[in-house]
């Protein structure tokens, strides 16, 4: 007897969708190189499907030094222009630039004394919000303030739809459907 697992819908189909979703998505993520990793992915899915993403992530991660803001941060015009030219990665040069910003963001923090986790996990004291497992919003209230705090700082691509996304892929929020054999479960941190 096969007994299969009951997914969100969106991680159905595509077997690179399912491993992401029954690994990743919505365990709670306190790495702050992680977490500005996947806001950086997130910021480089504005326009395209995850789907896109997660098939050049790992080209992405070649391509900015593992997501090392310390090293991007680094980053210059011949950096910008060698990226432009790299057809196994997303080449939007806005994008590229508000990764390579983000980085010095994320540095000019540290350098104040502030973390980049500590930072993010501020907005919900620490604990990860539960959605209702009845179909998960595109926006929130929590999202909005994110969003703001990272514009006010100086990131690009952090609109309140780009938030909530990263927020759910770092677990922030867990808005596993109500059947899905991760919810709750995603919760135990990495």
């Amino acid at each position: 007897m096969t007994t299969s697992l009951q997914r969100c819908a969106w991680a159905e189909g595509d077997p690179l969708l399912r491993t992401y979703h029954d690994t990743e998505w919505g365990v709670p993520e306190h790495d702050a190189r992680a977490l500005w990793e996947t806001l950086m992915l997130a910021a480089f899915q504005a326009g395209l499907s995850w789907l896109v993403v997660l098939r050049k992530r790992e080209a992405l991660r070649a391509a900015f030094a593992g997501f090392d803001p310390h090293k991007v941060a680094r980053f210059g015009a011949p950096d910008i222009e060698r990226l432009m030219a790299d057809a196994s990665i997303i080449r939007s040069r806005a994008k590229i630039e508000a990764t390579i910003q983000g980085a010095r963001i994320v540095e000019e923090m540290a350098a104040r004394g502030e973390g980049f986790a500590e930072f993010c996990w501020s907005f919900s004291e620490g604990r990860v919000i539960r959605g209702d497992g009845h179909g998960a919003a595109a926006t929130s209230a929590l999202s909005e303030r994110i969003s703001k705090a990272l514009k006010d700082r100086g990131f690009k691509f952090v609109g309140p739809t780009i938030v909530y996304a990263w927020m759910q892929a770092v677990g922030i929020v867990d808005d596993h459907a109500a059947g899905c054999f991760r919810r709750r479960a995603s919760g135990r941190a990495r």
